[in-house]
């Protein structure tokens, strides 16, 4: 179901730990809504960032979590969350006033985030796991998706901060639904992409202008989709930068569906055929621009001569 509440009164204090695109959009869009926020990342960078937004950049794990009514985590891999839970763990208890509540919004193997959990519970912690699908640059429209699953009564607690995001925020169940919605939502998004990159470049075998097929397809109440109209001008214009998300760490995606789909015995013949094109991509150094890029790799199939480098 989807839920909206507006804050009333005081606003909880919110830290983000990994303020890479996603985290990093959040930590700004919370700020926009005068949410106290914190963050935490190892990238000075990303540091600087939120102070300049208006947050405060800490020096470690332990200094936002102290601070936090609710900790946002955001990270590229399982490693990177396993640091955080060291750290976490190795705090002492008398540090905490109250702990916060954490919301787990990466995307990463289920074992791990239950492990995590795990690891938190036994310091009276409550974690969501709480994947987010979209892009930074669709938090502008309001157009996430939240999949939260975890004990309600956390739920409701966090439901405003999360509001400040969306107003699309699913409770979908027990902990690790949210991931495994998020395993769904992926699923789909490469095989559009792919279906996408593939549709572009036989309107330019068949000489048709790809900006035509996109300005007739990207509404299209039967065609058009959010993903079409984020990805299709990309592939148009053929350039893939900036990245809404880098093809490397799409690769970390894939891997964990292919890994949950193995798990649960589900033949994924599609998906499966997209894998390819991906590793393709990264075999032509297209690595950190955006997935859109298997557009290049199908073009180079199709004989389509590569943009020439820009000097």
């Amino acid at each position: 179901m989807k839920t909206k509440q507006k804050t009333n009164g005081l606003k909880a204090r919110v830290g983000v730990l990994g303020m890479g695109i996603m985290g990093g959009a959040m930590a700004e869009t919370l700020l926009a809504h005068d949410f106290p926020v914190t963050g935490f990342d190892i990238d000075p960078k990303a540091r600087a960032r939120l102070n300049k937004a208006g947050g405060k950049a800490m020096t470690n794990v332990a200094d936002v979590a102290c601070q936090s009514d609710v900790l946002i985590i955001s990270l590229p891999s399982s490693k990177a969350l396993a640091k955080v839970t060291e750290a976490l763990v190795s705090m002492p208890r008398s540090t905490w006033t109250q702990p916060p509540i954490v919301i787990e919004a990466s995307t990463l193997p289920l074992a791990d985030k239950e492990a995590f959990a795990n690891s938190l519970r036994k310091l009276g912690i409550t974690t969501l796991d709480s994947p987010v699908s979209g892009t930074a640059v669709r938090i502008r429209e309001r157009d996430w998706t939240f999949f939260v699953s975890g004990p309600q009564k956390a739920y409701r607690t966090v439901l405003p901060v999360l509001n400040a995001f969306t107003d699309n925020v699913a409770y979908v169940g027990p902990f690790g639904n949210g991931m495994k919605m998020k395993f769904v939502a992926n699923h789909l998004v490469a095989v559009y992409n792919v279906a996408y990159a593939e549709s572009i470049t036989f309107a330019r075998k068949m000489g048709l202008d790809p900006e035509e097929v996109l300005q007739l397809f990207g509404n299209s109440p039967v065609l058009g989709t959010g993903l079409m109209r984020l990805r299709m001008p990309m592939m148009v214009a053929r350039n893939y930068l900036p990245a809404t998300m880098k093809v490397d760490v799409w690769q970390k995606d894939m891997a964990v569906i292919a890994q949950m789909a193995t798990q649960v015995n589900c033949p994924i013949p599609l998906f499966a055929t997209c894998a390819p094109i991906f590793n393709s991509a990264m075999a032509m150094g297209k690595a950190l621009e955006d997935t859109a890029s298997a557009a290049e790799v199908l073009s180079a199939m199709a004989g389509i001569p590569a943009v020439p480098l820009k000097n």
